[in-house]
């Protein structure tokens, strides 16, 4: 089961989670799927850093909300209207979006740890379904937050461009399943599942 103190919030016009993580008497929020800082408002919470597993525009559309909120912005690469992909979003699959450029305050591109207010975390970078897909692994809460590289029974869509199958697979097997089997993997999309559990049952790995 996921720790009590890892909520999941689901948003947006393809029904992306977030999820917010209580620590301190404030919150870290991963990623920014359309109104979750409505969520934090009606719950009185205090977000301090927003950590993004990659750009794409469904786990983005909340970030200028929560910077307007003063949360410190984490991700990989440089923001970049390539990986945003809302004009595809507006112009191939008629969404609505409309996602203002923003600034990270850290970029995680190298970096393979960090600690937020002495909650510790690893970083990996697992390129594939985008060349800036990140996951975040948090030992103590025995939680990894995988974005939409792992998925319950799936993996992220790699026919996107800059998206690579076989280098998707290959990260999945190096740097998720060498986590341990009980490690709860919270996902871009879908329910919640174990590191164990995709591994015997995942059927495109």
């Amino acid at each position: 089961m996921i720790s009590q103190k890892i909520h999941s919030y689901t948003g947006g016009h393809v029904f992306t989670n977030g999820y917010i993580i209580e620590h301190e008497g404030a919150c870290i929020v991963v990623d920014a799927p359309a109104l979750i800082h409505e969520v934090i408002k009606q719950e009185e919470l205090k977000p301090t850093h927003l950590l993004l597993t990659h750009q794409h525009f469904d786990h983005t559309e909340d970030v200028e909300a929560l910077q307007a909120m003063g949360i410190e912005v984490m991700m990989h690469s440089p923001y970049s209207e390539t990986l945003i992909r809302q004009k595809e979003a507006r112009e191939n699959w008629g969404l609505p979006v409309q996602i203002s450029p923003f600034s990270p305050n850290v970029l995680l591109d190298g970096k393979t740890s960090h600690a937020i207010d002495g909650l510790e975390f690893e970083i990996a970078h697992v390129p594939g379904h985008s060349p800036d897909s990140v996951t975040f692994y948090f030992p103590t809460l025995g939680a990894v937050f995988a974005g939409d590289t792992l998925m319950e029974g799936s993996i992220g869509r790699t026919d996107l461009p800059g998206g690579s199958h076989d280098q998707l697979l290959e990260g999945i097997r190096t740097k998720l399943f060498t986590l341990p089997d009980a490690t709860v993997v919270c996902s871009g999309h879908g329910g919640q599942t174990t590191i164990g559990y995709e591994k015997e049952h995942n059927p495109f790995i």
